[in-house]
Formats: structure tokens, C-alpha cells, sequence
């Protein structure tokens, strides 16, 4: 279920898209769980230098906001997994285009300019 964190307080469509997805991690995330769902501890493996207590909150944040769904299993030992919910797919989609300009535009000219000679 989605959660609004500032109701009314929003200016327009990308404020209230970037209040879901502000931060260092959380678009990380959900790229790591584009590919497919993860343990907790599998997510802390693919995003080097985040640590438990951010990695726990940003998943608490984006479930909260409906993109994140937590499974947990009737198991011992216990098992939870993350995976994206219809609507984290959908975010991951609009957030397709920013990477493409993302690697056009900042990755691919400081590769050529790291490969060019000196």
C-alpha cells in the first residue's frame, strides 16, 4: 500500500517521483531487483558499501510506497525475500530512459577520454 510521505507538499509529478526514489540506494536497489528477487543479504552483496541500516530502511521506505513487495516464508531457518511489485516494474520502466542518457552522456565521454592517448 502506498504511503504518502508529504501530502499536498508536492510540486509536481517528478517531485512527488523523486520523493520515492531520493537517495544514494534506492534506485540501486531497485535495478538489483529488476534482475530478480533477493535476500536481504544477496541486495547488501550487490550494492557494495551500503550498509544494513540504510539497505533496511530504504526497503522499509519503498515498500511503505507500494514499489517493493517483502515475502517472508514459513521456514526455519526464516527466509524473507524483495522483489518489485507492478508498480516498481513500472518505475523501473520511466527510470529506463535516465540511464540511457546516463551512459550516453557522462559514462560513455569519460571512457573516450580515459582511452584517448596523452
Amino acid at each position: 500500500m502506498a504511503v504518502a510521505r508529504r501530502p499536498g507538499a508536492y510540486v509536481c509529478g517528478i517531485d512527488a517521483a523523486m520523493d520515492v526514489i531520493g537517495g544514494k540506494w534506492k534506485v540501486l536497489i531497485l535495478w538489483a531487483l529488476h534482475e530478480r528477487p533477493c535476500r536481504f543479504g544477496e541486495l547488501r552483496r550487490e550494492l557494495p558499501g551500503v550498509t544494513e541500516k540504510v539497505l533496511a530502511s530504504h526497503l522499509r521506505e519503498l515498500e511503505a510506497d507500494g514499489v517493493v513487495h517483502r515475502e517472508e516464508y514459513d521456514e526455519v531457518p526464516p527466509r524473507v525475500e524483495y522483489s518489485l511489485t507492478p508498480r516498481g516494474v513500472s518505475l523501473n520502466d520511466a527510470l529506463a530512459p535516465l540511464g540511457a542518457w546516463g551512459r550516453d552522456h557522462v559514462l560513455a565521454p569519460a571512457r573516450e577520454a580515459a582511452a584517448a592517448p596523452r
